[in-house]
Order: structure tokens, then C-alpha cells, then sequence
């Protein structure tokens, strides 16, 4: 009755034109291991839960993807969609209500080279699709041709995710100097997972915010922490979020902190077109992307 009602508000809300415009956030991390593709999962499943439309876009090969955090298997990806070999409808996963996934890892190594048929197949499908999308997330691979995603950049939030490791931390510093030098881009936050407690979790942010502000490299702001629990580790190794299979627990408690907090980060009026307006702008950043540029 509870998950009717969600539904029953978020449909009145867009039949009356009141809901809110097309939110996008991109997930990075400066190494592996730091837990991103889990942390991206459970906040989908408390968006949806919060009874938004969500769409992960995942850049990750099968196996080591997000449709495995939910014990499902990826056997197609958008680029079947872009060479009108699928229907996106066939691509699409969808583990629960309001939460759909799209694989995308062969796509994504394509965006700049697509032709301008492909790039029209491509808005013409994601425009189409059969529900409104509220929020996007993406998870982003660390293994894109042109060193960082530009899903990365086209978004309006990019999440750098790190856990309490020196190299960690290290490593996601590096991530922000590369991309604000290439990029220009001078807004992230810090999703801080696998710590311990939340006084660590702040630190560890206040010191890379800070170092991040006196060099000028960056304004980081501050999206919160995951501890890191034995429900945490189960629920990640029977393939299912932890809101799912201990919705009570520490860090299913964090998750939806941060999920709620996420719907209240500011967006400017430029930033809030709907999906097809996003992969417009998608493809014109991809187009113009170039190895050296990024690696300058």
C-alpha cells in the first residue's frame, strides 16, 4: 500500500506539471576498489523507493557491473540500440520499480566517433523511452579511451567516491587536479566509503577539500559517508544492495541520508532539461573530446 501511494503522488505530480526536471549525477573514483558500483546500486534503489524514476547508466563490462549488484546478467548494451540492432526496450534491465539500468560500456567507447544517423538513433530512443526519467546516475569507468567519462562532464554533479585508504584519497586528488586542469570543471563532492565513522569520514574530506581550495584546483563539497558493515559485505557477495537484504542496517541507513539529500543539491534553470536535451549535449562534448586534451 505504502510503494502505491509513492506511485500514485509521483504520477500526479508530473500530470499536473509539478514534478521536478531531469537530475543527473556521475559517479567517479580515482582507483578500484573503492566500492562506487555498490555505492551507485543502493542509492538507486533508495531513489526509487523515494518514489523516483531512475536510470543507471552503467560503462562497466558484464561481471564487474552494476546489473551484477542485483544478481542479474547484461547480455546486450546501448550500442545495440545505436546500430539499430535491439530496441532499447530489450537492453534495459530493471531490477525493481522505478529503477531501470542501461549497459552501456561499449557505447560509451563509441560516443565520439558516432555518425550523425547513430547519433540520431541514439536521441530519438533515449527521448522515447516508454516512463519519464527523474534521475540519471551514471556509473563511470575508470577504463574510458579518453581518460575520463563524458557523461562525467556533461552531468551536473560528479560524485567522486573514495574510502578511508591513503591511496584513496591520493588518487582521487589526482582524478580532480587532471579533470579541472582539461576540463575547467571546478565542482565535485566527496562520497567518502568503507570508513569507519562519520568524524573520519569529515576529515577526511575537510583536508582534500581543503588542499583542493588553496591550490585553486576545485570547490568539493561534502555528500556524505558509508560505513562499512558486515551487512554491507554480505549483502555485496549474495549479489543484492543492502537496502534490499538489510534494509536496517548501518549502512542501508547511510545510503538513503545520502539518496534524500541528493533530491535537495542546487541545479540551476540551464542545468534542468529533460533526457534528450542531456544527450545532446552528451554527444557535443564527446565530439570535441580528444586523448591529448585530457592528458595534457
Amino acid at each position: 500500500m505504502a510503494d502505491f501511494r509513492v506511485d500514485q503522488a509521483a504520477g500526479l505530480r508530473r500530470l499536473l506539471g509539478g514534478g521536478q526536471k531531469l537530475q543527473v549525477v556521475t559517479f567517479v573514483a580515482g582507483c578500484e576498489g573503492v566500492g562506487r558500483s555498490v555505492a551507485v546500486a543502493n542509492i538507486g534503489v533508495a531513489l526509487a523507493r523515494l518514489g523516483k524514476e531512475v536510470l543507471i547508466i552503467d560503462e562497466h563490462a558484464p561481471g564487474d557491473d552494476i546489473a551484477s549488484s542485483f544478481g542479474l546478467i547484461a547480455r546486450s548494451d546501448l550500442l545495440n540500440v545505436v546500430q539499430r540492432e535491439l530496441p532499447l526496450s530489450q537492453v534495459l534491465l530493471q531490477p525493481l520499480h522505478g529503477l531501470r539500468i542501461l549497459p552501456a560500456a561499449k557505447a560509451v567507447k563509441k560516443l565520439g566517433r558516432l555518425s550523425l544517423p547513430q547519433q540520431q538513433t541514439l536521441l530519438d530512443a533515449m527521448s522515447g523511452l516508454e516512463r519519464p526519467v527523474d534521475v540519471i546516475l551514471v556509473d563511470a569507468s575508470m577504463a574510458h579511451p579518453n581518460g575520463f567519462s563524458p557523461f562525467g562532464l556533461a552531468s551536473q554533479e560528479a560524485v567522486v567516491v573514495l574510502s578511508g585508504s591513503s591511496a584513496s584519497i591520493t588518487e582521487a586528488y589526482a582524478l580532480i587536479k587532471k579533470v579541472s586542469h582539461a576540463f575547467s570543471r571546478k565542482n565535485f563532492r566527496i562520497l567518502v566509503n568503507k570508513v569507519r565513522s562519520q568524524l573520519d569520514a569529515r576529515s577526511i574530506y575537510e583536508n582534500i577539500a581543503q588542499v583542493a581550495a588553496q591550490r585553486g584546483i576545485a570547490r568539493l563539497d561534502y555528500a556524505g559517508a558509508i560505513p562499512l558493515d558486515d551487512a554491507l559485505r554480505q549483502s555485496s557477495q549474495l549479489g543484492r544492495p543492502v537496502l534490499v537484504q538489510a534494509p536496517d542496517s548501518p549502512s542501508a541507513l547511510a545510503f538513503r541520508d545520502v539518496a534524500a539529500d541528493m533530491l535537495y543539491w542546487q541545479r540551476s534553470e540551464s542545468e534542468s532539461g529533460g533526457v534528450e536535451q542531456f544527450m545532446q549535449q552528451l554527444l557535443h562534448l564527446s565530439q570535441r573530446i580528444t586523448p591529448n586534451v585530457i592528458r595534457a
